[in-house]
């Protein structure tokens, strides 16, 4: 980063993040401008930095005008911290007053929320690329700590990292335990979750696929007679803010929550994280389940697995922005004339705000549209609207087509009957032969002889069939490759070396 090249850090909790562009701040000219999703988030960095005898300002919502006006004016000062959200930095004031400081580093925390294969997807991080380009920012730092392969070419993409420097850390948490239950019915998984819940010990995270599932887990939970209490998105802001405080504040051991529950949650004593319904990819699973055991102590994730789960699963995940709403935004952004509010956008072609922007997002994704300085868009002209339509549609089923193959790998993940800890840190790209020691299966059974292994793991590899790939794993007679663009595929390695259906890329 001192030298000028941008940065993608996919590093775990604890590894230091933050200290990279606190560092890096400390030694390059202009402002450090920090965007954080969450007001809690940008609190707990400013009181971190600010400890520290570093000189930080904050820029959101929650300020008073008065405040809101001071912060602004410190945020032009050439060595301060600024953290701001991605709404706050589409306010023209923001922007021109940050432009004119030209800030040194300009730094995505949480940058898996511009993907949008995430559970957490933020529409408003689709613009943060076309705003560092438009503040002159030196140097892009993007930081998160769960990020298979295909999240952080996404990642790249959209933030536009310039030839980025892509660091990747350890994916292993070895203190937490990985385990899966198979359950029959959903009146089985009722007994298994009261059974969980009185077996493992300590504060203890549920996660439901849906509201209804999570208050069904509460309810199940506190008829067996354990405190537990309630967090998804459909609640008021007093009965969320009440039941963050229970379980942090330990009147209340368990919480049963959507994936609306974590973020920016600080209670490193969890012991473990149960799902009770199928996540849709080993990505949002990772992360829901690394918020057990952040003080270091030993934890346990336990996934109640049942294969009728999938559809429900597979449901919420294919949330493709449909071809019409595509086809209506590009039709009215190609009939203006410059840049376009996609709030007018939204009210001219009565869509919601979100649909608009996922429209605009597959438009600037296929080179038809382009985002502006505070979020305005505009039609590039690189397309006729019949062209731009027809891309639209090739990367609608590109996109089907590896989160189908990201689903599938869920799958195999709680059937395997190998190592769960080399399944899962294979996913992401990251050696581990196994066996941990620390999986059901490696309790229960001993590791089989490896099979032949005719590619190296990480290699690139190339098929007639799917193009390019990388190698990610074995388990047994079986290989998986990540394909660039038809995503992850199982091949039985006899049938490679038969067929000769792989070739090294360079071979």
């Amino acid at each position: 980063m001192l030298a000028g090249r941008d940065v993608l850090a996919v590093l775990p909790t604890g590894a230091g993040k933050s200290a990279i562009y606190e560092l890096a701040g400390l030694l390059t000219a202009g402002p450090t401008v920090i965007i954080t999703p969450l007001i809690a988030l940008e609190n707990d960095q400013q009181a971190h930095l600010t400890a520290a005898g570093l000189p930080t300002t904050v820029l959101n919502s929650s300020l008073s005008k008065h405040a809101w006006r001071d912060a602004l004016a410190a945020a032009g000062r050439p060595d301060e911290f600024v953290f701001v959200s991605p709404e706050e930095l589409s306010n023209a004031e923001v922007g021109s007053v940050l432009s004119g400081a030209e800030p040194g580093l300009f730094v995505v925390d949480e940058a898996h929320l511009v993907s949008q294969w995430g559970q957490d997807f933020r529409p408003d991080y689709l613009r943060l690329g076309a705003q560092a380009d438009a503040l002159g920012a030196r140097v892009r730092l993007a930081l998160t700590a769960t990020a298979a392969p295909p999240v952080r070419a996404e990642i790249s993409r959209r933030l536009g990292l310039r030839d980025p420097d892509t660091v990747v850390g350890d994916f292993d948490r070895p203190g937490i335990e990985l385990s899966v239950h198979r359950v029959a019915s959903a009146a089985d998984k009722q007994r298994e979750l009261e059974s969980a819940a009185s077996e493992l010990p300590g504060p203890g995270i549920v996660y439901a696929a849906t509201r209804a599932s999570a208050t069904l887990a509460r309810d199940v939970l506190a008829g067996a007679g354990h405190s537990v209490t309630l967090y998804h998105a459909g609640l008021s802001a007093s009965e969320r803010r009440a039941a963050m405080e229970a379980f942090l504040g330990g009147s209340a051991r368990i919480v049963c929550a959507t994936v609306a529950f974590g973020m920016g949650i600080d209670k490193p004593d969890v012991r473990w994280v149960l799902h009770a319904d199928v996540p849709g990819s080993l990505d949002a699973y990772y992360q829901e389940f690394g918020r057990a055991g952040r003080d270091g102590e030993p934890a346990h994730a336990r996934l109640l697995y049942r294969p009728a789960d999938l559809a429900q699963a597979r449901h919420l995940s294919a949330r493709p922005v449909s071809e019409k709403s595509v086809a209506a935004v590009a039709r009215q952004l190609a009939a203006g004339t410059g840049e376009t509010d996609p709030a007018a956008l939204s009210g001219a072609l009565g869509l919601s705000a979100r649909t608009v922007t996922l429209a605009l997002a597959r438009l600037a994704d296929v080179g038809a549209a382009c985002w502006g300085p505070q979020g305005m868009a505009g039609w590039t002209g690189a397309e006729e609207v019949s062209g731009a339509l027809e891309a639209s549609r090739e990367e609608t089923e590109r996109t089907r087509e590896v989160e189908r193959s990201r689903l599938e790998m869920m799958r195999r993940y709680a059937e395997t009957t190998g190592c769960r800890r080399s399944f899962l840190l294979s996913y992401f790209g990251q050696h581990y032969p196994g066996p941990c020691g620390a999986c059901d299966n490696d309790v229960l059974r001993r590791a089989d002889e490896a099979g032949p292994q005719p590619f190296g793991l990480g290699e690139r590899v190339v098929s007639e069939r799917w193009g390019e790939g990388t190698v990610q794993r074995y388990d047994g007679d079986q290989l998986t490759v990540l394909f660039d663009d038809h995503g992850y595929r199982d091949l039985l390695v006899p049938l490679v070396l038969e067929r000769e259906l792989l070739r090294p890329l360079d071979g």
